[in-house]
């Protein structure tokens, strides 16, 4: 898909405020499955909305995968989305797919809808069977509202060993009208996608029918969320899931819309910035890294050159140690699998030139310290082979994420 980015096409909303789209509310509560922190959540629309979702590519799959890949693929629509924390309801058997099941009918009783338009999200531990009685006398507790503290709640009931919220908002203009897209997220530890240990619901009051919404969102998940890396572990429970329930009152949407480029761009910039601040916060992270590939001969292997360098633990861990070891990085593109010439490779950290077609160049020791001790560090490698353009987004590897994954069950 051509697509040419404007950020005239679209508002950034309220970075201090959970803004949600017309028609949507929140709940969130500690009902006691695990931690003493709040561990189920629910998102409702008033309608029922489209819906389009992606899932982990682990072979491995928890049950509640299955029970909202069937809302997604097979109903088309979703009216409401369950989640717990705490328990990923993962590797449970046919006892899992029960309690799954459970959540989603119980759920859409609390609600008074039909069961099939209701999704089921879990994270937490693997392996251990859920306790119901807590996530049953949850459901039954659970008020959602469309109030800025409701939003608050769901945002902090999804988090595991996530430190700060991950929200984001924008507005932009469909057929004369407001049109908000907002989403929430969930990620901090074992995220390799294609797809990672991540929550993300996205909702908007877009008229727009499953497929068209599917399509986009799939497009879009190559180029964010499927574009970050912490540690290099895929999990089992890995959703996201976008929902539009059409209140906004816009013509649906479709690909030849004259507005298409609207409504895509800025869903991709929700995707994007979600995926930013899972890769920020990854366990133990002191640093976003971002890299930026050009001259490769596509921009798949753009991108592929840019998830294996800063999935790179000895790049990760020279970023953390502020060590300007370009040598690292410089390897990593070599073993990436894509296509290479040694001798046209130029790498930036931050701006600085360490390499110029493969020509190592002299450089500030010192200037590179102050740039790589920032909190956002770029690298930029180019190829000079080709056309194709690629980035990815990861965090440095510290101290701190072994001992917060040594202790992870405790």
């Amino acid at each position: 898909m051509t697509l040419i980015a404007s950020t005239s096409i679209m508002k950034k909303l309220s970075s201090k405020n959970i803004v949600s789209p017309k028609g949507f509310k929140a709940a969130g509560l500690h009902c006691g499955l695990k931690h003493k922190k709040k561990d189920l959540a629910v998102l409702v629309s008033e309608v029922p909305a489209s819906v389009a979702g992606v899932f982990t590519t682990n072979a491995v799959q928890a049950a509640p995968l299955k029970v909202t890949k069937e809302v997604v693929y097979a109903t088309k629509k979703m009216q409401a989305m369950i989640v717990n924390s705490g328990n990923a309801n993962a590797c449970t058997g046919t006892q899992g797919v029960k309690d799954a099941l459970t959540m989603q009918s119980l759920m859409a009783e609390k609600l008074g809808i039909e069961a099939s338009l209701v999704g089921v999200c879990s994270t937490g531990v693997i392996g251990e069977i859920m306790n119901m009685e807590p996530v049953a006398n949850g459901i039954i507790q659970l008020e959602p509202m469309d109030n800025l503290e409701s939003a608050i709640d769901f945002a902090q009931a999804i988090m595991t060993t996530d430190t700060v919220m991950k929200n984001t908002s924008y507005s932009t203009t469909i057929d004369g009208k407001e049109v908000i897209i907002a989403g929430v997220a969930k990620g901090s530890g074992m995220i390799e996608p294609n797809m990672a240990t991540m929550l993300g619901f996205i909702t908007t009051d877009a008229n727009i029918e499953s497929d068209i919404l599917q399509y986009a969102l799939s497009d879009i998940t190559n180029l964010t969320f499927n574009a970050i890396t912490v540690d290099g572990d895929t999990s089992t429970n890995d959703t996201v899931v976008v929902m539009a329930n059409g209140l906004a009152g816009n013509e649906a949407l479709t690909p030849t819309h004259p507005d298409w480029q609207n409504f895509y761009y800025t869903l991709k910039t929700v995707a994007q910035d979600l995926a930013k601040m899972i890769a920020k916060d990854g366990e133990g992270a002191t640093k976003l890294i971002e890299v930026e590939v050009e001259g490769a001969i596509s921009d798949e292997e753009a991108r592929k050159i840019a998830k294996t360098v800063v999935g790179s633990p000895l790049v990760k861990t020279a970023v953390f140690g502020c060590d300007a070891n370009w040598g690292r990085i410089i390897a990593a593109v070599g073993y990436s699998g894509a296509t290479v010439n040694p001798d046209k490779i130029t790498i930036q950290i931050g701006g600085a030139t360490m390499v110029e077609n493969g020509e190592p160049i002299p450089f500030s020791e010192d200037e590179l310290i102050q740039i790589l001790k920032m909190n956002e560090v770029k690298i930029y490698v180019s190829l000079g082979m080709g056309e194709g353009k690629g980035h990815a987004w990861g965090c440095d590897l510290t101290y701190d994420y072994v001992q917060i994954n040594a202790s992870y069950r405790s």
